[in-house]
């Protein structure tokens, strides 16, 4: 017999298998936009939250109290793998992940040890608590991808043109490829962990690749993207891969090894149909500042999301990026319905 979370819709839809509706989940559902969050969160730095089982894993319940999610995501950030590991890196409130002493040179490497299972034991409990929570509904599990790290601890901080991460880039390859390796290692770790406590799915988080072009995106990242897909090719668990600005590099994506690819608001799913090879599954991808708009705005929105989606060999409906902290709960649970009753009311 399936596993009742196996033959859940979001499971289906990334293997490409039919599905009763078209499933949905937004990256950061857990989050600022809900009030209950806020409130649990009031006090608590976010990476103190990120290290406390219990907190974990009521922050990525709170959404499915509200909405009718066919997932959820752990609550986490794509730092807590480097922290583990002894980076002096930490969320600063309303700026972003900084470092004390951004990486410059061979030396910094140093500074990189691998990541073990009782680095994060916070992780594991949390997963394993949230498996049991969730019954029949899937768990994501997820880290930062190899560019999007590297940015962080190059630039100090976070960076609206990734000069000094490009810099490095074309200018060091050697310390960048080194660097890169480290941080797909220590990624690959991370979400092994994740698998083994129990999460159904992955996604790897490579929200700023978008700055390079296909070529050097190509020569440079894709092979670190690839080396964290090839350690989970064993893992039984369908993995996702996420950058924002990524509309030309959605080939690339995919064949680094994900089994579904996301996409964001820029490009439309029909088109990014034809852009990834066969055989991936497409996630997205409505703009998060359509949410803000009158309803009748958003519900022609979210069934043009669903028809060009209908094109893909498997659709997960998604944002096309996280959810905005002034978006309305109340909008999300409806956006939830509407996808749920329009798919369940397409034709296969």
């Amino acid at each position: 017999m399936t596993p009742p979370t196996q033959d859940s819709p979001f499971l289906r839809a990334c293997r490409r298998e039919p599905v009763p509706h078209t499933p949905v989940w937004f990256m950061r559902q857990a989050g600022r936009s809900l009030p209950e969050y806020r409130a649990a969160r009031d006090g608590m730095t976010m990476l103190a939250a990120c290290t406390r089982p219990d907190v974990i894993t009521e922050l990525t319940l709170q959404p499915l109290r509200r909405f009718a999610v066919d997932a959820a995501i752990l609550f986490s950030d794509i730092v807590v793998p480097l922290r583990a590991v002894g980076v002096d890196i930490d969320i600063k409130p309303g700026v972003g992940p900084v470092t004390g002493k951004p990486f410059r040179n061979e030396a910094d490497l140093a500074r990189l040890r691998d990541l073990e299972p009782g680095d994060v034991p916070y992780i594991t409990g949390a997963v394993t608590s949230l498996v049991r929570e969730l019954g029949p509904t899937p768990l994501i599990g997820f880290a930062g991808g190899p560019f999007t790290l590297a940015s962080y601890l190059i630039e100090g901080g976070p960076s609206k043109n990734h000069d000094l991460t490009k810099a490095v880039m074309y200018g060091d390859p050697g310390l960048w490829h080194a660097l890169l390796t480290r941080l797909a290692d220590i990624t690959a770790a991370f979400l092994r962990v994740q698998v083994s406590a129990g999460v159904s799915a992955v996604q790897l988080f490579d929200s700023w690749a978008g700055v390079v072009g296909p070529d050097d995106y190509r020569a440079a990242v894709l092979p670190h993207s690839k080396r964290i897909f090839e350690a989970l090719s064993d893992s039984g668990v369908p993995r996702i891969h996420f950058g924002v600005g990524t509309g030309e590099l959605l080939r690339q994506l995919g064949e680094a090894g994900a089994d579904v690819v996301g996409v964001d608001w820029r490009v439309g799913l029909d088109e990014a149909a034809r852009r990834v090879d066969v055989g991936k599954a497409l996630q997205g991808n409505l703009d998060p500042a359509i949410l803000l708009a009158p309803w009748p705005v958003i519900e022609e929105r979210v069934k043009r999301v669903l028809t060009q989606g209908r094109v893909a060999e498997g659709h997960v409906f998604n944002l096309g990026h996280g959810v905005l902290p002034q978006t309305s709960p109340d909008v999300l649970a409806r956006v939830t319905d509407l996808v749920h009753q329009e798919s369940a009311r397409q034709p296969g």
